[in-house]
């Protein structure tokens, strides 16, 4: 069995307290990044790519995952989507001072986490993906 993993991000797990709105919401920011198929279902969770998403009924978290863009128009793209998938706003599509080029913008997703849709500016990666090898 093989997998293909991101670069830096092993994995994330968010517990949610409504999984179909989270779901919806999630379903929305990976069609506007270019990834409608991304999201696949499990008895009581979802899961894409590196992030795994199950309901709580008693623990909630809340943290920041950033999603990394090709360029400024996808981070407007995710920033509105987000917004009609039932996200609030956490900060508009613009510039910021943590690096030359970086382009980002934030919303709060239905159980508060902060997500983020970041362009760093023009870059080269030189793999799409790590492939990992199960033995």
């Amino acid at each position: 069995m093989k997998f293909h993993r991101g670069r830096l991000i092993d994995h994330i797990h968010l517990r949610v307290a409504d999984l179909a709105a989270s779901k919806r919401f999630y379903h929305a920011v990976f069609t506007a990044l270019g990834h409608p198929d991304a999201l696949h279902e499990g008895q009581g969770f979802f899961h894409a790519d590196e992030l795994f998403v199950d309901e709580a009924q008693d623990y909630i978290t809340r943290v920041h995952l950033a999603f990394q863009t090709q360029d400024r128009e996808t981070v407007h793209k995710v920033y509105q989507s987000a917004l009609a998938a039932g996200g609030q706003d956490n900060g508009a599509p613009g510039e910021r001072a943590y690096h030359p080029g970086y382009y980002g913008a934030f919303v709060l997703d239905p159980d508060g986490n902060n997500i983020e849709a970041v362009f760093h500016g023009p870059f080269e990666r030189n793999v799409a993906s790590v492939e990992i090898t199960a033995k």
